[in-house]
């Protein structure tokens, strides 16, 4: 569906005051009680009112064009708090309003066709003009594709850093001290509230990965030990030991792991900004290297439904030129669709081959190479707060090549 713009909505000056007053009051109750032992009942329900009526306020509505109204829609869901959320300014294409395609008042009416809402880009998050696809041309991803991609990677990345706590408390540290001396906004690959962050759009294959499966395993094993009841769970986290609580530290930080594609929203109203998304993608590689996550490791693996499928024919035969060899390439080349994109899976199932959003900074543009180290741990933190890289070299899969002939 096309996703409305819209215009976020200032707040007037009644309101501006009212969360300035709220703001003080709050500051001025936390420092009272800054080192009381536990707070008062009616003090700490005074400060859960504050904290709702700031949110409130905050979350800043948007307007939209009335015209744009009439044909949209929203989405209303159950948060796992049972609060409504409601997602507004969809259009459906068959909603869509009929144009005047020659401009003039006696010209024929034709439908919008949807597919032109739909943009394609590249992984450095630049858009391309629609054009006529040619099966010869190489043409960069479809977005769907990499929404879908950028999903197993932000799993993986939420898996690898969950397993490395001391570069989870490097994150939280970054993210608290950006905000409270830096005052930077609030965008990047860490939600430290920590808020989830979902997946709107997922292949079939994400619940069946083994980052998904090793993410909720943990999340099970945490949860059958820990305390419904408020003041059990503060006794439970006091009596454990240091290594306990920097496993759980991570393994909560690491839901708000956010290393996901959207496309940026050139209006400023809802949506991620191209800075904001720059930014995220940009503190995602760097969690990346300090975790050392690789894909490959992650048993990510190019197979048609997630990827051959779905791009074209010039793509395909890129991939199994880069991951295979040219002569692989050329055994292909001639293949109708569908037989090109199962031979493909074929020939690049063990050739550590990634396509470009899954591949590391260092080596995008190239074949991925052997899979990272993954057991450098904690001890690879020097270099991600130096910002080296170890670049990788490609891969010449010899058994693919000599299975293609």
């Amino acid at each position: 569906m096309r996703r409305l713009p819209g215009t976020v909505l200032d707040m007037t000056d009644e309101e501006r005051a009212t969360r300035d007053a709220l703001q003080v009051e709050y500051n001025r109750l936390s420092e009272e009680y800054e080192h009381a032992d536990e707070l008062p009942d009616a003090v700490d329900e005074r400060l859960g009112e504050i904290e709702a009526a700031m949110e409130a306020l905050d979350n800043r509505p948007v307007s939209y064009d009335p015209a744009e109204i009439a044909i949209a829609g929203a989405f209303a869901a159950i948060d796992a708090h049972g609060a409504l959320i409601i997602d507004r300014g969809y259009v459906r294409p068959e909603d869509e309003l009929p144009v005047d395609v020659a401009g003039g008042d006696d010209a024929p009416e034709e439908s919008v066709d949807p597919a032109i809402q739909r943009a394609v880009i590249t992984i450095g998050g630049q858009g391309a003009p629609a054009e006529e696809e040619e099966d010869d041309g190489i043409k960069p991803l479809p977005e769907r594709l990499v929404i879908e991609l950028t999903a197993h990677r932000t799993l993986a990345l939420r898996d690898a850093v969950a397993n490395h706590p001391h570069v989870a408390m490097t994150a939280l540290l970054h993210k608290l001290v950006s905000d409270i001396f830096l005052h930077r906004p609030a965008t990047g690959a860490l939600e430290a509230n920590v808020r989830q962050i979902h997946f709107a759009a997922q292949a079939d294959d994400l619940k069946d990965s083994a980052s998904a499966k090793s993410v909720t395993d943990r999340h099970e094993r945490w949860g059958d030990h820990i305390p419904a009841d408020d003041e059990a769970l503060w006794d439970w986290l006091t009596a454990l030991d240091d290594d306990h609580r920097m496993d759980l530290l991570a393994h909560c930080v690491s839901y708000g792991i956010n290393a996901l594609y959207e496309r940026p929203n050139p209006y400023s109203g809802s949506g991620i900004s191209e800075h904001g998304l720059e930014v995220r993608m940009r503190q995602a590689e760097r969690l990346a290297r300090a975790t050392g996550l690789d894909m490959v490791g992650a048993s990510w693996r190019p197979t048609v439904g997630n990827y051959f499928g779905r791009v074209t024919k010039a793509r395909i035969v890129e991939a199994v030129r880069e991951g295979a060899g040219e002569r692989a390439a050329q055994l292909i080349d001639h293949m109708k669709k569908g037989d090109m994109a199962k031979e493909a899976e074929r020939l690049l199932a063990d050739s550590g081959w990634l396509p470009e959003p899954l591949r590391s900074a260092e080596s995008s543009g190239e074949m991925a190479g052997e899979p990272a180290d993954q057991d450098g741990g904690d001890e690879a933190l020097p270099a991600f707060l130096s910002d080296d890289g170890d670049d990788e070299e490609p891969v010449e899969d010899d058994e693919a090549l000599l299975a293609a002939e």
